[in-house]
């Protein structure tokens, strides 16, 4: 078997950007004296989910790429030798600023990063205001613990996505996440969400003979508006394996670190057995590159 121990690590975010910081330097410190070679943190890590509310004074928050962030947990990957998912606010140039995940080699160099192809526009998540749709296509990121597919949490409702990562030699799917409850939903409904959020994403990992890796904040966010009581985050961050089996899972409010051994030799051995791959009709998929068949 070819392991990858992998760490998840699950917090809540306050406004206090220094206080979060140190939250996820404890959290990854934690998994690597666990023995995890490769590290994930959830979407926008760094601050309080800005998207709430349109506010263009909270571009601010955003860092160009390298930056600050991937200057200090660099030297952090580079000390602990070890792969890390970060989720930044990225500056690109005044007015452009995109969502992106950023992958750290063991030596704290820049593997590579993507940025978020799929951009919601939904109450609260209001991410069309903040950020410019991907442009890097879905391309797997190289490190030394194995091929990533890194995505971004409203990928995730996609399978178009993961089967583009898959397709391009990814051993892994990855998905920073930052999803939970609005208030005009009543519990039982954000149950069903949640059930559905995690069911298509193991979909994914069965459909593609991949592990799927995802980690979610947790915690109550205020809406900055005051029009809402905010987000209440799912937590719920998990790990599964290439026939979609959970590996491991958060609790809701669950703050800390999970690590979970990911074998990536698994994928042969389903893909074999189930060679989705093999059958499908790339001569009859025309219709998916149209909105609808209408």
């Amino acid at each position: 078997m070819r392991i990858l121990r992998t760490g998840m690590v699950q917090i809540s975010c306050t406004a206090d950007v220094g206080e979060n910081l140190s939250r996820l330097e404890a959290g990854i410190r934690e998994a690597a004296s666990q023995g995890a070679k490769l590290v994930v943190l959830q979407e926008l890590h760094n601050s309080l989910y800005f998207c709430q509310s349109e506010n263009a004074k909270l571009c601010d928050l955003a860092e160009p790429i390298p930056g600050p962030s991937t200057e200090r947990f660099g030297a952090l990957a580079r000390e602990l030798g070890i792969v890390l998912v970060l989720s930044l606010f990225e500056r690109r140039t005044p007015g452009i600023y995109h969502n992106t995940a950023v992958v750290l080699e063991n030596d704290g160099s820049i593997a590579g990063k993507y940025r978020k192809m799929h951009i919601p526009d939904d109450p609260l998540f209001y991410e069309k205001f903040y950020f410019t749709p991907g442009d890097m296509g879905f391309q797997p990121i190289k490190t030394s613990v194995g091929t990533l597919g890194v995505l971004v949490c409203w990928d995730q409702w996609y399978p178009e996505a993961a089967r583009a990562m898959a397709l391009a030699g990814a051993e892994v799917l990855i998905y920073p996440t930052a999803i939970g409850g609005v208030p005009t939903d009543p519990d039982w409904e954000q149950a069903q969400q949640r059930q559905a959020w995690q069911l298509v994403q193991r979909g994914h990992a069965v459909a593609n003979g991949l592990p799927v890796v995802t980690v979610n904040r947790t915690g109550v966010e205020p809406d900055p508006s005051g029009l809402s009581s905010g987000i209440d985050f799912w937590g719920h961050s998990f790990a599964c394996g290439a026939q979609g089996e959970l590996l491991t899972e958060f609790e809701k409010d669950e703050k800390g670190v999970r690590v979970v051994d990911l074998d990536l030799e698994q994928s042969e051995y389903v893909r074999r057995g189930w060679p989705f791959l093999r059958d499908r009709r790339i001569d009859a998929y025309d219709v998916l590159l149209k909105r609808f068949n209408d």
